[in-house]
């Protein structure tokens, strides 16, 4: 059976050398944990935004991604100078409630995730055969076994590679209907002008950060370079480290384009349209304004999304149960256990596009639990040495949670006040 990689395949893991010619090798890790920030919860939240508010929440993902490079180099610097996950340091540092309370919690945002990824999958099964939904969701859970299956012993790159190559798929699908639409750059400066227009643009700039900056991917990416890279000797640590830098940067900037491309093409062709608060009115509006091609590349993004998300989101929470409880689950089990809540909703008919917004939003408030615990660590110079955070990333790292709070707070606030 599959499951995360153990301590003993991670020993048999060499250092990667840190010559010039072997930057490339370095990256990767970052690639996979960005699959986390264009899933379908991100189609369904952007698409919802720009054809329901135009360029009026553009700031918002402009903001997330800028958060999300942040947090993702802490997490991967913290795997790469103490060779462990952030589950696993949390573990040495929490009693035993508070481990069975913390890892309630992050399982409860991986179930959440999975719902985003199999829907989405589903829906884009629907939209390209007409596969029923029910049956659509199954399939996505059975295909992304089969990706998870590339993992297994000393299958990282492997598993990189496949997850990389579907990120192109997603890149082209979602990217491309920019080009059939083009945005008007006047209203979309006005857009990076932070400010909301009632609750419900609250719930959606929740959404839209719960989508950007998820909490499994913070958890995943300590994993994914701990495994790419293998025990960093110290001599090589700065320069790793340098090289996770471009990783990640690279990446999100990457994902970062997708989003914004997504609330402009929203923003630019569907706005006012009848029906764009789903997946499946969107698809239709797409290709009644913008032609069958536009629509069949958005389809087959689509598909790519939940099929190679899913996967990632499997074994985030195999990295999650792992490091917290020191439990091996199976990812089987996994999948299977996850995949029930996503084909429940699908078989009692729940509207597709509301479970991938409301689920984003609970990914949205469990991101504290995972940014707060990671820049107190990345800041104990008795864990980090020299390689602490400077207090420039502190602050800056502070404030971003603070405004994750700060938003959650007012999610709270609006939505039962009114």
């Amino acid at each position: 059976m599959m499951s995360a990689m153990t301590t003993d395949e991670r020993a048999d893991a060499p250092a990667r050398p840190a010559g010039r010619r072997s930057l490339l090798r370095m990256l990767g890790p970052a690639f996979v944990a960005a699959i986390a920030y264009v899933d379908p919860g991100n189609v369904a939240a952007n698409l919802t935004a720009g054809a329901g508010y135009g360029y009026l929440l553009l700031w918002v993902l402009v903001l997330a991604n800028a958060m999300a490079v942040l947090v993702q180099y802490l997490s991967a610097k913290l795997s790469v100078v103490t060779d462990r996950t952030l589950p696993e340091v949390l573990r040495d540092r929490l009693s035993r409630p508070a481990r069975l309370a913390y890892w309630a919690q992050a399982e409860l945002v991986a179930v959440a995730t999975d719902l985003a990824e199999v829907i989405g999958g589903a829906v884009a099964l629907h939209l390209l055969f007409g596969t029923p939904l029910l049956l659509g969701g199954i399939v996505v859970g059975a295909v992304s076994l089969g990706l998870l299956a590339l993992h297994g012993r000393n299958g990282v790159r492997r598993f990189e590679a496949v997850i990389v190559g579907l990120l192109l798929v997603i890149v082209v699908g979602f990217v491309s209907g920019v080009v059939f639409s083009p945005p008007d750059a006047g209203e979309a400066v006005k857009g990076l002008v932070p400010r909301f227009e009632g609750s419900e643009t609250v719930l959606l700039a929740a959404s839209m950060l719960g989508a950007t900056v998820m909490p499994h991917a913070v958890y995943l990416h300590s994993a994914m370079a701990r495994d790419h890279h293998g025990t960093v000797t110290p001599a090589l640590t700065r320069r790793v480290l340098g090289a996770t830098r471009v990783d990640v940067v690279a990446a999100l900037v990457v994902a970062g384009l997708v989003n914004i491309s997504m609330l402009l093409l929203a923003a630019s062709a569907l706005r006012g349209v009848e029906g764009t608060d789903t997946l499946e009115g969107a698809h239709a509006a797409v290709e009644a304004n913008l032609g069958t091609g536009a629509a069949l590349l958005l389809a087959i993004g689509l598909l790519a999304s939940g099929l190679a998300s899913t996967s990632v989101g499997a074994y985030a929470g195999a990295v999650i149960m792992q490091g917290l409880l020191r439990i091996d689950v199976p990812l089987l089990v996994r999948r299977v256990v996850t995949l029930i809540p996503a084909l429940v909703c699908l078989g009692i008919g729940v509207d597709p596009t509301r479970a991938l917004v409301v689920s984003q939003v609970v990914l949205s408030f469990g991101i504290p639990f995972a940014l707060v615990p990671l820049v107190r660590l990345t800041s104990s110079r008795a864990l980090m040495g020299e390689h602490v955070n400077r207090r420039g990333t502190q602050v800056a790292a502070t404030i971003a949670v603070g405004l994750v709070v700060a938003l959650n707070l007012a999610l709270l606030w609006l939505t039962f006040t009114g």
